[in-house]
């Protein structure tokens, strides 16, 4: 069974996908778009037998500061995605710990939540969510640049 948490109606976070049996099970949940964080595997070839759009937007867990243009790859696809009203998005890494949640994070505050609002909301959800203070950082560095397409 696939390690799935639906933190809005239209946005999941979870762990590795691996296998053709769990991109199945996550096309039965509606998902349409998927964001992998992880260093270790790229979904891509997984998806295609279903039609899932994939961004590998790969990250090492390293508790190091993340570059802007990681952000700015998903949240551009993830904005993209989510500005179709049938598409369901899920954000991944191996264990939906560090990478994903960071990248999640990004995407709500690009959507317009608050830090605070966004960070509860997802250990709200998925109290395994571990907000590392330079993964935060890191976020918070992207949306003080951040500017949203064609603007």
């Amino acid at each position: 069974m696939m390690d799935l948490t639906w933190i809005t109606p239209r946005l999941a976070l979870g762990g590795g996908i691996w296998i053709d049996a769990n991109m199945a099970e996550l096309v039965r949940h509606g998902v349409t778009h998927v964001i992998d964080m992880q260093t270790e595997f790229d979904d891509t070839p997984l998806a295609v037998p279903y039609g899932v759009q994939v961004l590998w937007n790969p990250a090492d867990d390293d508790f190091q500061l993340k570059p802007p243009e990681l952000f700015q790859r998903g949240v551009e696809f993830a904005l993209a995605a989510l500005d179709q009203s049938d598409a369901r998005l899920y954000i991944h890494c191996a264990a939906g710990v560090h990478r994903a949640p960071m990248m999640t994070l990004a995407v709500l505050r690009a959507m317009g939540h608050s830090l605070a609002d966004a960070a509860d909301l997802l250990v709200a959800r998925r109290p395994v969510v571990d907000l590392a203070d330079v993964y935060v950082r890191s976020v918070e560095n992207f949306i003080r640049e951040y500017q949203p397409a064609g603007k």
